[in-house]
């Protein structure tokens, strides 16, 4: 599997076809993550921006290779065990994201909610990780469930997974909303929530979505 990793990683980043993501989320806390706004709705906020970013990142690294050469590294490796490495490569690769995201947000934010009331940066921080790893493993889970071999016709998978991302970003049954919406709440009262069971949901759904994608990699392989 370490093998495999690394071969993906390198076919992402030799693709130079992570840039369009990468400029995406850039641009999304470019605009939305203001010097001195309150910590836990900048959070929130750079959060949200990893899920749609999750679902792209996961398209890429699950189709990165050509037909050929899926062909042999399937015979090569089994073609779950391929198809799980490029779902792992763009789970790499969102959560460095999320990382830099998350950063930025514990310099350029103030330490208070949106009523002056003063938030613990390390409490604050470990809940905005955890409500980026929800929203990266609900963006991972919507990927895999939107490209090959789930969905077959390649012009199909475009809209389902933008439609997918705002379903669970505003549906509030899902774990991206839970997390999300935890810390906006919070940030009014200046309440830290940390996401424990939107991230768990998020990692069974992330887990049951590649699970699924996996099998039928090997079905139609």
């Amino acid at each position: 599997m370490i093998a495999l990793l690394r071969y993906q990683a390198a076919l992402l980043v030799g693709s130079h076809r992570w840039l369009p993501p990468v400029i995406l989320y850039a641009a999304f806390l470019a605009i939305g993550i203001q010097s001195g706004g309150p910590i836990l709705d900048a959070f929130g906020y750079a959060a949200v921006g990893v899920l749609p970013v999750a679902v792209w990142l996961t398209r890429i690294c699950v189709t990165n290779e050509p037909p050929a050469a899926r062909s042999c590294t399937a015979t090569a490796a089994g073609p779950g065990r391929a198809h799980l490495a490029g779902v792992l490569t763009a789970a790499g690769a969102g959560l460095l994201l999320g990382l830099l995201g998350t950063a930025l947000v514990v310099l350029l934010s103030d330490p208070h909610s949106a009523h002056h009331v003063a938030v613990p940066v390390l409490p604050a921080t470990v809940a905005g990780l955890f409500a980026v790893l929800t929203c990266l493993l609900t963006g991972l889970a919507i990927g895999a469930l939107c490209a090959w071999p789930v969905l077959r016709v390649p012009g199909w998978g475009i809209p389902a997974g933008l439609l997918g991302s705002l379903l669970l970003l505003v549906l509030g049954g899902s774990p991206a909303n839970a997390a999300m919406t935890g810390l906006v709440t919070g940030s009014l009262h200046g309440t830290i929530t940390v996401p424990w069971l939107p991230a768990a949901a998020a990692a069974l759904f992330a887990a049951a979505a590649t699970a699924a994608a996996c099998a039928l990699a090997s079905r139609r392989s």
